[in-house]
């Protein structure tokens, strides 16, 4: 990545990138998982199985959608997650670094594919809302992927492309990304393993802290 200083809007990605809870992703799956007699997975495993749209993930897990529609098992994954979704905290940092980049003079924003409202509900309450510009999520549950809803936002922030880095930590991230016509930057704390997230021909940087480091 060259030419660092032309990034004025950078768009974040939200459940990994910012918020801590790929561990909670899989104690709420393996609960699941335990219910229906299918193998449990570590945090490791998880990393290098999640997929989008995670239909595919589910698959991959063992769920069988001739018995069980995906509809159902993706509703009880939320509703279980959402149960427990105050458990989860920001990545270390995550407060100081948004200040520090507001101070800058960076224009933030969030792109997710968290629910829209819960997504507000969550930023609001670990009390980060008030750095970013606008904040998008996707209008259902299911998580089929968020790059409608990047098209959408780009338009609404109305600057040049060259302008805009994509901030995530999954492959996804670094697709959309692509699909939107933006740079992106991935961190490998969240849902993906680095391994993945090299191969994506992105620059992957070691953490939050490191980001300030560069731009």
């Amino acid at each position: 990545m060259t030419n660092l200083q032309r990034y004025h809007h950078l768009i974040w990605d939200w459940n990994g990138t910012l918020l801590d809870d790929a561990w909670l992703c899989v104690d709420v799956m393996n609960g699941m998982l335990a219910e229906r007699g299918l193998p449990l997975k570590t945090l490791e495993q998880y990393r290098d199985l999640l997929d989008f749209p995670v239909k595919d993930y589910y698959e991959k897990l063992g769920y069988d959608f001739d018995k069980e529609p995906f509809d159902e098992v993706g509703m009880e994954f939320i509703v279980k997650y959402n149960a427990r979704h105050f458990e989860t905290a920001l990545h270390n940092g995550v407060d100081s670094v948004l200040k520090e980049l507001k101070s800058r003079g960076y224009t933030q924003y969030i792109l997710s594919a968290r629910e829209h409202s819960e997504l507000l509900s969550e930023t609001h309450k670990l009390k980060v809302s008030q750095y970013f510009k606008l904040i998008r999520g996707l209008d259902d549950h299911y998580a089929h992927g968020k790059t409608d809803i990047g098209l959408q936002l780009i338009r609404d922030i109305g600057a040049p492309a060259e302008t805009l880095l994509f901030i995530g930590d999954t492959q996804h991230d670094a697709e959309v990304a692509a699909e939107m016509g933006i740079d992106c930057v991935l961190i490998p704390h969240g849902h993906h393993s680095i391994e993945r997230l090299l191969s994506n021909g992105v620059p992957v940087i070691r953490d939050l802290k490191a980001l300030i480091e560069i731009l």
